[in-house]
């Protein structure tokens, strides 16, 4: 059997030149091709294809959880190491991701089957693998989305409120389910992750200065976020509803990465068994960025949202402009995530702009044109949105 090609990228451990010399020793089905002496080699040769897997110590300066992100991307299973009895550093290296975290004096037979296993695991949950130059390795490492958990029971629910551009009212639906939820005593955690500026904190009279879902996507990169520093930035805006507020300015984007997103819905899912997520209208992909995997490109966060999240709502206003972005919103979300089946729900409907039963008029359209049925209809009552 030929051996695996692995990587090292360790600081300054005594046992690191141990145990590459005892992987030397003998055949355990491994192979040192290069010790990394920093973090950017590190990604620069993971990026060249000769690795498959990379044995790393949680205190690799500059580790963070995109960084983690992009191995798995060029297809190279990380493995990390840890002194005996350091909890602080396994904790930290799975929260940023690593799955297979063992003592670095486990000898070199179970550190080589933990590297097989890992590698295995790669290969059967990414699907077949591309080359490091195609296109499409630079799509977010995104997991299928979970089954839905019994109430009361296993991980909350992530619901994610997206739309067509032209304001057909995600924001407004958004905060509307989570405090009706909230007010049936169901503990709900709502969180702006528009990364073309949010507006969740205005509309619920939160004036965050320092929007809570940037301060968590950074803990999450740092590999020090839980649910317990989830909801120290989540604000309390009533006993069952908190809200974590997004970023007001849009040229902050680059700040809500998807890998560091995808941890802050896990400490979600743990904080509250409801969540509803208020998601940027763009799915676009753009071709030319997408060409370098290492960019960050501005509509991968939202596209990441909607793979994850357990339910997926588009909002459609019920006017014939909004109806035909609907149409084309819901035909590029067929492209873009295929495996995903969003709920249509129509806002402001009424009869002064569709002749007829304006409810019947659009179902038959949707219908005709988008092969979906609106799972139901808002009406538009100006007066009680405003005096809400």
């Amino acid at each position: 059997m030929t051996n695996l090609p692995v990587l090292t990228a360790v600081t300054g451990a005594v046992w690191e030149s141990e145990l590459v010399g005892a992987l030397a020793e003998s055949d355990h089905g491994l192979t040192v091709v290069r010790r990394c002496v920093d973090l950017a080699d590190l990604l620069s040769v993971a990026s060249t294809g000769t690795a498959r897997a990379v044995l790393l110590s949680a205190d690799l300066r500059r580790l963070d959880r995109e960084s983690v992100s992009r191995l798995g991307v060029a297809r190279v299973a990380v493995v990390g190491l840890v002194d005996a009895g350091d909890v602080e550093s396994e904790r930290r290296l799975r929260l940023l991701g690593v799955r297979h975290v063992l003592a670095a004096t486990s000898g070199p037979v179970a550190i080589s089957a933990a590297v097989v296993e890992a590698v295995e695991e790669m290969t059967a949950d990414r699907g077949p693998a591309y080359d490091v130059g195609d296109p499409r390795a630079a799509l977010p490492d995104l997991d299928a989305p979970p089954e839905l958990p019994e109430p009361g029971s296993g991980p909350g629910t992530v619901v994610a409120v997206w739309g067509p551009t032209g304001a057909p009212g995600r924001t407004t639906v958004a905060v509307g389910l989570a405090d009706e939820a909230a007010r049936l005593g169901t503990p709900v955690l709502l969180i702006d992750a528009d990364v073309y500026g949010g507006t969740v904190g205005q509309v619920l009279g939160v004036l965050d200065e320092s929007p809570g879902v940037a301060a968590a996507a950074r803990q999450a990169g740092n590999g020090t976020l839980d649910a317990t520093s989830l909801a120290k930035l989540a604000w309390a805006v009533s006993p069952s509803l908190r809200v974590l507020t997004g970023i007001t300015r849009a040229d902050r984007w680059p700040e809500l990465r998807p890998s560091s997103l995808a941890v802050v819905f896990e400490a979600a899912r743990e904080l509250a068994p409801f969540t509803v997520v208020d998601c940027g209208f763009c799915l676009e992909q753009d071709e030319e960025v997408s060409y370098d995997t290492v960019a960050p490109r501005r509509n991968a966060a939202t596209v990441a949202i909607l793979a994850q999240a357990d339910v997926v709502l588009c909002v459609s206003g019920a006017d014939p402009v909004s109806l035909q972005r609907t149409v084309r919103a819901l035909a590029e979300l067929r492209d873009v995530l295929p495996k995903v089946t969003p709920r249509v729900v129509v806002n402001r409907v009424r009869r002064i702009v569709v002749p007829g039963d304006p409810r019947r008029e659009i179902a038959t359209a949707l219908a005709r044109f988008a092969n979906v049925t609106a799972a139901a209809y808002l009406p538009q009552d100006v007066e009680a949105a405003d005096s809400a």
